[in-house]
């Protein structure tokens, strides 16, 4: 064991809210190793493809609300700092009929936290945005104060200004084995090193499970596609089209304008199949679902945008057994921490997350009232 293996708090699994919680802690001057299978940004996980949506009457329950606010200034603050373009002010449109408990409960969580949330009828979502075709009985929500987060741009600033400030990062490096009962701390094993940490973070999405494996973790890796297709600029660019999320019963969806010519992305926000995340490949097309199913959803609500596929790729989500976020102390070792089953909808979290698990790891608390996630509601 030598210092340059010792650490204050090692982080498994730079993604999303690893990296984050890297450049928190870093900024505070605690000494980090973060230590990741890959290179991130990378394509392996569930942060690439560019673009995430962030919204802020969540639609998932209002609980999330005051931890999403937060986010919104903490992913204001990175760019500030950092001179990425990490926010983009789209509005984000929901559709969907209008007895969906999802666009219900988003309505409820505006009127709960008082934020601006326009409720439209069929024929005026079809007149501000002719790009879209709804059914008669469809309502909108459009909050205006939302939109996009450039999620690789994101975890470049959070890496840069992780090693900025003295983190240590480990790329292209499995962890193979996590001793929590070793004397000189937690010990974490690779193939080439062994570390050693007072605190551990685990970050490891997909892969939580099987790092984990004696919490028997209520998770599951999906695979998900999700294509951009060419679309009239006139219709679709980001000056005259929203991002959007789609809630009518079997056909759930999301997604954005076209950028730069990129096309409009589309994805679902159900479905995919369950992965073994060691078999994840960038295989869009496997599958004849993967152009299908996005195709199918833009015939039915923007047929204008059913153009070329210009590009498709797959990404990992881990749902939770309840789609809601796991984040906790391991039960037997509470120097242990851990957040995983994000479920499709984590990453605009990921900034005030890295701020939760930063305060975790050093205070033994969050500031934040993460109750709601712990794995004791499971039973385990």
């Amino acid at each position: 064991m030598t210092k340059e293996t010792e650490f204050d708090v090692a982080i498994i699994g730079a993604g999303t809210m690893g990296m984050a919680a890297g450049a928190f802690l870093a900024q505070q001057g605690v000494k980090t190793v973060l230590i990741d299978a890959f290179d991130p940004p990378h394509v392996k996980g569930s942060h690439h493809g560019d673009t995430r949506l962030i919204r802020h009457a969540y639609g998932e329950g209002r609980q999330y609300v005051t931890l999403v606010k937060r986010a919104q200034q903490l992913w204001e603050e990175l760019e500030q700092q950092t001179g990425y373009k990490i926010f983009e002010k789209t509005g984000v449109l929901g559709l969907g009929p209008e007895d969906s408990p999802f666009l219900q409960e988003t309505i409820a969580a505006a009127q709960n936290y008082d934020l601006p949330l326009e409720i439209l009828k069929s024929q005026e979502i079809k007149e501000r945005w002719p790009g879209f075709s709804v059914p008669d009985h469809f309502i909108g929500c459009f909050e205006v104060g939302s939109g996009i987060i450039y999620s690789e741009n994101a975890i470049k600033a959070f890496k840069e200004t992780a090693i900025k400030n003295g983190a240590h990062l480990v790329t292209n490096t499995p962890v193979q084995h996590i001793d929590m009962n070793d004397e000189h701390g937690v010990k974490i094993s690779t193939e080439n090193t062994t570390f050693y940490a007072k605190k551990v973070i685990i970050t490891a999405g997909a892969w939580a499970a099987k790092l984990l494996p004696d919490l028997n973790l209520p998770i599951q890796p999906i695979r998900k596609a999700v294509g951009w297709f060419e679309a009239p600029a006139d219709l679709y660019d980001a000056a005259n089209f929203p991002s959007f999320f789609i809630e009518d019963q079997d056909k759930k969806a999301y997604g954005f304008p076209s950028l730069n010519g990129s096309g409009l992305k589309i994805g679902k926000s159900d479905g995919g199949q369950a992965i073994d995340p060691d078999l994840h490949t960038q295989n869009f097309g496997l599958f004849e679902t993967d152009e299908g199913d996005l195709r199918h959803l833009l015939e039915t609500y923007i047929p204008g945008a059913n153009g070329k596929l210009n590009q498709g790729k797959t990404c990992l989500y881990t749902n939770s057994s309840d789609h809601d976020f796991i984040v906790d102390y391991h039960p037997e070792n509470k120097d242990v921490i851990f957040a995983c089953g994000f479920s499709g909808h984590g990453f605009k979290f990921g900034s005030v997350m890295g701020e939760v698990l930063s305060q975790m790891a050093l205070d033994g608390q969050s500031e934040f009232d993460i109750s709601i996630f712990s794995l004791k509601r499971f039973g385990l």
